[in-house]
């Protein structure tokens, strides 16, 4: 997602130029809609030989298409390599050890957690490959984007019918699952969040939603929230199995989102919607969402601690204090004062 400023800049420099994005297939409907893109490359995150098969056949696929300028966005040993592979005459990518020779231009890449955005990260290479592109970007005019398919949005709009769900009711997206553990905030505090929100207000409808790397915890977090939230409990939903699509069209029709430092907080960010981002291990400075100062946005973490932010391999306190810390109450407080008129 982080990356989606750079297609765009690169198509405004660039007008008629046929531009390629090599994406692995899970994060391909991020792309999948962009306009500013001429071809998109879906490639599977194979394992063992079928990787190496795979990645033989992609290179000569790339060398053939004769590409002149490669930018390698991701750093890691495959996407160097494919890199190096399109032998593209102009090949830029950071200074990661080991990997520099696969790039004709090298961008320094600091080893540590500095409290600088992500989007500026990717920014940086855009300079290394033509002069012309500005240090660093404005998020109002390079903000992070994913178009609404229109498929997806015609299958949330009939799921909000089949549920009940009124077209004036004001809907909180609350995402409570993360591919990555150490950014998994407890789950009786997103219950807690849940039927607070619910209960607060007749017209408000929480719908939840997980990722597929823990399905069952939207279905876990929707049994204790209906049992916390008493007349409110009709109205909240468990949504689990929405596509990235789906979640991009469903945000468009919602009051707030609310979830934590993944990938589908990002999605949200390329809607108007307004959001409360939760983050434990990372820093909101780095990750918060790209977009125009005037749509609301807020974050919520627990403060400075010697730990935070960390490289998010080993809790060195071991009791993940940078998620407990974080109180319902705190976030329903955030999720309070954007929902207001």
């Amino acid at each position: 997602m982080f990356t989606t400023p750079v297609i765009r800049a690169l198509r405004r420099r660039y007008p008629d130029a046929s531009i390629t994005y090599l994406v692995e297939t899970a994060a391909a409907p991020v792309v999948a809609t962009n306009a500013h893109l001429t071809a998109m490359i879906a490639i599977p995150h194979a394992r063992g030989l079928a990787r190496i098969v795979d990645d033989w056949r992609l290179a000569r696929q790339l060398r053939a298409s004769h590409f002149d300028l490669v930018i390698d966005l991701h750093g890691g040993p495959r996407s160097a390599w494919l890199a190096w592979a399109t032998r593209a005459p102009v090949r830029v990518g950071y200074d990661v050890p080991g990997r520099t020779w696969m790039y004709t231009r090298v961008v320094h890449r600091p080893r540590v957690l500095l409290p600088r955005h992500s989007v500026l990260s990717q920014w940086d290479l855009l300079p290394a490959a033509d002069s012309s592109f500005p240090p660093t970007p404005d998020p109002s005019a390079d903000r992070v984007e994913m178009p609404v398919d229109p498929t997806a949005a015609e299958a949330v709009a009939a799921q909000f019918v089949r549920a009940g769900i009124p077209a004036t009711a004001r809907v909180v997206v609350l995402h409570v699952s993360a591919g990555n553990p150490f950014r998994r905030w407890p789950e009786p505090a997103f219950a807690e969040l849940a039927s607070g929100l619910a209960a607060r207000a007749d017209d408000r409808w929480v719908l939840l939603t997980g990722g597929p790397s823990d399905r069952e915890a939207a279905a876990r977090v929707l049994v204790d929230a209906r049992r916390r939230a008493g007349g409110a409990a009709r109205r909240i939903l468990d949504v689990e199995g929405w596509s990235l699509a789906e979640l991009r069209a469903a945000c468009d029709r919602a009051a707030l989102y609310v979830g934590g430092d993944s990938g589908p907080l990002h999605v949200a960010a390329t809607s108007d919607v307004p959001i409360v981002g939760l983050y434990g291990p990372t820093l909101a400075a780095r990750s918060a969402p790209w977009r125009p100062s005037h749509l609301r946005t807020a974050a919520v973490d627990v403060g400075a601690l010697p730990c935070r932010p960390c490289d998010q391999r080993v809790c060195a306190p071991g009791d993940f204090r940078c998620l407990t810390g974080v109180t319902a109450a705190s976030v329903r407080a955030a999720a309070e004062a954007l929902l207001e008129p």
